[in-house]
């Protein structure tokens, strides 16, 4: 982990901001499969690369040395390679696999001191998983998968059934309420996945890879689906996806992992205006930085007559947002207005300095304008022509 982030995800949070109470508080996580798994964290050999670790001691380190906070109501995208360790990482937040050493919390509680009743309480109704293939039961109708959970939880059958036919109705399944698994389409069944793990109520979804064996218009629809439930509920949420595009549009910040460990942790615009290292540079060279970079990296500050002139875009708009006001308005300046007051302006060279790369994204600081800004009532980044 580089940068600021590096502070926030493995120092001990202060009294302010976000991070004060997060759901998940994970710092310097292991999990080591291979014999005698616990001896190699905080060993000499803890910082092989994967093939010299495991000529040397037969272990492969899936999770190394891990640490970050999930924020309350934020979408925390793990993202990496086949083998980079995400999957793994996800599981042991819940203790599917056990991790090999570390300290991880949820909503301030030791989980790995949690005994098996805690485990069960924690799995069906504080952190649900909704996975890649949906485990739905064949034999029971959409109603009733949905309801499952709340059946184990003792509900009556007409609360369940109840419950549940709100949730298939939020999920855009209503109408299908009677049918089986069987004569779904696979966007259709995971949104029943999605729904049964809504139906408990938990404080944290986890995604792991849920949509990557969908045809990519479905697959589509349900990051729809998961952008505006997130939108109506607020929900925390934890998503694992190997899918660069998939991670920049879900996530609200995105973990980057590699060989087990996370190489850069930041929201997207960081991500993708400064990489940490060469490996994040490869990894988002082809993505269209307009489509990521807000106006505030791309703002000047206003010259004499600038101030009224232009459209009006929000420093958190995106600069494809920003070139799509000012080539509708067809004045070659946009105003930057935050609050009410003007913090800059862009023209089309910053616009396409931008898209060319050309020049290196400013901080969000270095602009004098808050890097999270507040999204529209919609969810969407707003722009006013």
């Amino acid at each position: 982990m580089t940068g600021t982030e590096t502070l926030k995800a493995t120092e001990p949070t202060g009294s302010t901001g976000a991070d004060e109470n997060p759901v998940f508080a994970v710092r310097n996580l292991w999990k080591v499969f291979g014999p005698k798994a616990d001896r190699i964290p905080g060993s000499e050999h803890a910082s092989l690369p994967p093939a010299e670790l495991r000529e040397a001691t037969g272990c492969t380190a899936a999770v190394r040395d891990v640490s970050f906070d999930v924020r309350k109501g934020e979408v925390f995208v793990v993202m990496g390679l086949s083998g980079s360790g995400k999957s793994t990482l996800v599981r042991c937040l819940t203790r599917l696999i056990e991790p090999t050493s570390g300290t991880l919390a949820i909503d301030g509680e030791d989980v790995l001191a949690m005994d098996r009743a805690r485990l069960r309480e924690l799995r069906r109704h504080r952190a649900a998983m909704v996975f890649q293939h949906f485990g739905l039961l064949p034999h029971r109708s959409v109603l009733d998968n949905v309801a499952y959970g709340l059946e184990i939880q003792g509900l009556s059958k007409a609360e369940r059934r109840a419950k549940a036919a709100e949730l298939v109705a939020k999920v855009g399944l209503a109408g299908l309420e009677d049918r089986r698994p069987s004569q779904l389409s696979g966007g259709q069944q995971q949104r029943v996945g999605l729904a049964r793990a809504l139906a408990v109520d938990p404080s944290v979804l986890l995604f792991d890879e849920p949509f990557s064996a969908l045809d990519p218009l479905i697959r589509r629809e349900m990051q729809d689906e998961v952008v505006r439930l997130h939108r109506e509920e607020g929900r925390t949420m934890v998503f694992i996806t190997h899918d660069l595009s998939e991670a920049l549009r879900l996530g609200t910040r995105i973990a980057l992992m590699r060989d087990g460990g996370i190489v850069q942790l930041g929201t997207p615009e960081e991500i993708v205006g400064s990489p940490a290292d060469d490996y994040v540079r490869e990894f988002v060279r082809d993505v269209p930085r307009e489509q990521v970079l807000t106006v505030a990296t791309a703002m000047r500050p206003a010259l004499a007559g600038e101030s009224e002139r232009g459209p009006a875009v929000r420093p958190d708009a995106t600069v494809s947002e920003a070139i799509e006001a000012v080539s509708r308005s067809g004045d070659p300046v946009a105003r930057v207005m935050d609050g009410g007051r003007l913090v800059g302006v862009v023209d089309h060279a910053c616009l396409l300095d931008v898209v060319a790369g050309t020049t290196a994204s400013a901080a969000p600081e270095a602009s004098g304008t808050p890097h999270d800004a507040p999204d529209a009532p919609d969810g969407s980044r707003e722009v006013t022509a």
